[in-house]
């Protein structure tokens, strides 16, 4: 068995609240878009996300294509680095679509920002942004579209968000601070 980790996580946000979130994102958001719509996630932390918000779009009547670019602007530590790695592209076209870019959370606002160029760089015709949770932030670089859950500023894990890797897959996203 592994050692528990020096910090106990704390509950902020529990499994059910985060489904009872992602329904309603998907009320909100499947009146805007079509079944051409592709839902791009931003990987690694968005996985979960996004995989539970296509599944509440689909219960609302869209079935969007899937696609992901996967970005990097943590790393292993507790704060952005200043810059966002690319690490795989979009694996289809989203020339003349509508895409949903999907991010667990948003932060400093780097990686979102980011994501939106490359998109429209790839011809996209709308794009619409959805983050699961917002963090305070002085100095906000965008607004998304939607946003599930505004978090306080502290440290989360769960959910798909990681400390050093680990603890993305708690249920539930709670505080390790």
């Amino acid at each position: 068995m592994a050692d528990p980790s020096p910090l106990a996580p704390t509950v902020l946000l529990s499994q059910s609240e985060i489904n009872r979130i992602n329904a309603e994102l998907a009320r909100q958001i499947a009146p805007l878009i079509d079944d051409d719509t592709v839902a791009a996630v931003l990987l690694t932390g968005g996985l979960w996300f996004g995989s539970d918000l296509t599944r509440a779009l689909y219960r609302e009547g869209r079935n969007v294509k899937f696609d992901a670019v996967w970005m990097s602007s943590y790393g292993d530590d507790k704060q952005s680095r200043g810059k966002v790695t690319v690490r795989a592209p979009f694996q289809r076209s989203m020339e003349g679509k509508t895409v949903l870019l999907i991010d667990d959370v948003l932060d400093t606002g780097l990686s979102l920002v980011e994501a939106i160029r490359i998109t429209k760089e790839a011809g996209a015709a709308r794009v619409l942004t959805c983050v699961f949770a917002r963090k305070p932030c002085e100095h906000e670089r965008m607004t998304p579209d939607f946003v599930g859950w505004e978090a306080p500023a502290r440290f989360l894990v769960g959910y798909g968000l990681d400390h050093q890797g680990g603890m993305r897959g708690l249920p539930d996203i709670c505080a390790l601070d």
